[in-house]
């Protein structure tokens, strides 16, 4: 049987050897550009290994997550992503309970978004196959002539290699990620062509990894 849209979508299949802080930093830098997590669940027990929950405001954020990232290499494994089965199937299985009282709770919150997304699906919808990328502010950023490699600046602290990847290796013609030793808040990228930088650069250009730095990319000076 079918299991009904959600909020909440349930992923299985990932590498168990990654910490649990990373991984949650990782899923967040991921699945951020769909749209505004309200969670994420993450847990190393034996029965929870390998597997996360990541929670969103709105459905249609979670309906092109599961889309888009299904099979998706993460920490070389391919992804398996479905609508976890409830919505509180999150609190139920980090408290192993959900009570009557807690059950008639999610039921009117989730009659309470179910009204806002009603509302929401009323405008217009764009379909597309392209990546879709949720840039928080768009600003001018100094730029050089175009090249294939793009230098990105104002990353965060716990920006690490696997976090850039899963963000630009969705664009085609993406080659590498190359991190600069002593320097946690600089990296450069690079594409088979100045073309396809070009297009990462703008679908990316202010994308934040954290809810304070906005990544800033120019093209790397020739």
């Amino acid at each position: 049987m079918d299991i009904r849209p959600n909020h909440t979508i349930y992923i299985n299949n990932i590498n168990d050897k990654i910490k649990k802080e990373e991984l949650k930093r990782s899923l967040y830098a991921l699945f951020s550009q769909f749209g505004q997590i309200v969670d994420i669940v993450a847990m190393k027990t034996m029965p929870m290994r390998g597997q996360a929950f990541v929670v969103f405001k709105e459905l249609t954020a979670a309906t092109n997550a599961l889309r888009q990232l299904q099979g998706f290499p993460f920490y070389n494994k391919p992804m398996r992503i479905q609508y976890a089965k409830t919505d509180s199937e999150v609190i139920a299985k980090v408290k192993g309970t959900y009570g009557d009282k807690e059950k008639k709770k999610e039921k009117k919150k989730k009659a309470q978004e179910s009204a806002a997304a009603a509302n929401l699906a009323k405008k217009p919808a764009v379909v597309s196959d392209a990546p879709i990328i949720m840039v928080c502010c768009h600003f001018q950023v100094p730029d050089n002539p175009p090249n294939y490699i793009l230098f990105l600046s104002n990353l965060p602290e716990e920006t690490n290699e696997m976090m850039l990847s899963m963000l630009f290796n969705q664009f085609p013609g993406f080659k590498e990620v190359r991190l600069v030793p002593g320097k946690h808040d600089i990296a450069f990228v690079e594409f088979e062509s100045d073309t396809q930088a070009g297009v990462a650069k703008d679908a990316l250009q202010g994308f934040r990894i954290t809810a304070t730095c906005a990544m800033k990319i120019t093209y790397a000076k020739k």
